[in-house]
């Protein structure tokens, strides 16, 4: 049975709907709680695929955890291993394999449109994918690692997702959200700085039967990927 590993940044951004699509393929999931006093550093070898989670903090603050993932997100590219990051995830991967992470012109939190690229027409995540309305929540943004193909671009936010070689992807935008996640996550003492900006109340529904289809799409396509690992 293949396995993946999660590594989750605070306890409220969980894999969402990803869980779902393991659940559905047979795929066993552990959690990685590096930010945890204490927390031992798990044996990444043991799975088949890492997954990166999202988070409040950034990249580029001086925590050791971060610096420890960076070097498994390096190893497991190195070793042709599956790699998935959501949001801080992502950006965790571009700066792991050479992009810089830096502050967006804008934050994007809700519901935005993005628009995938020629390129993404080919990708084994984002072939047939246009124009979709997805949810964000991030005030920073990454360059591309070099070498890497982009996927998606918003009006906001030049780069949403790339393709680093052929198995690791990261997507600036929140797949896996669930509306629950999203009211939780405006109730979350560590995001109401991000909440009081807003102009409007955010509707967790308004798009988020088509956000399910995306995530089965796009988490489907790559658990295929792990499958071949075994």
């Amino acid at each position: 049975m293949s396995r993946v590993l999660i590594f989750r940044h605070v306890p409220f951004e969980g894999a969402g709907m990803l869980e779902d699509v393991l659940r559905r393929r047979g795929i066993a999931a552990d959690y990685a709680d590096l930010y945890r006093d204490g927390a031992a550093a798990p044996d990444a070898g043991r799975y088949q695929g890492l997954v990166f989670m999202g988070g409040p903090m950034s990249v580029n603050d001086n925590l050791a955890y971060l610096r420890l993932e960076e070097g498994l997100i390096r190893n497991a590219v190195t070793a042709g291993v599956p790699v998935l990051g959501i949001c801080l995830g992502a950006q965790l991967i571009a700066q792991a394999l050479g992009g810089n992470v830096r502050r967006n012109p804008a934050r994007e939190i809700g519901w935005f449109d993005i628009r995938c690229t020629p390129e993404a027409t080919a990708d084994p995540l984002f072939g047939g994918m246009g124009t979709e309305t997805v949810f964000h929540w991030h005030g920073e943004t990454f360059d591309l690692p070099p070498g890497a193909v982009l996927l998606a671009s918003s009006e906001l936010c030049a780069n949403q997702a790339f393709r680093a070689g052929d198995r690791a992807w990261g997507i600036q935008f929140h797949l896996e959200v669930t509306p629950e996640m999203i009211a939780d996550w405006c109730l979350q003492d560590q995001n109401c700085g991000d909440v009081r900006e807003l102009s409007s109340p955010l509707d967790p529904y308004r798009n988020s039967e088509r956000l399910r289809e995306l995530s089965h799409e796009v988490f489907g396509a790559w658990c295929g990927l792990l499958q071949q690992v075994d």
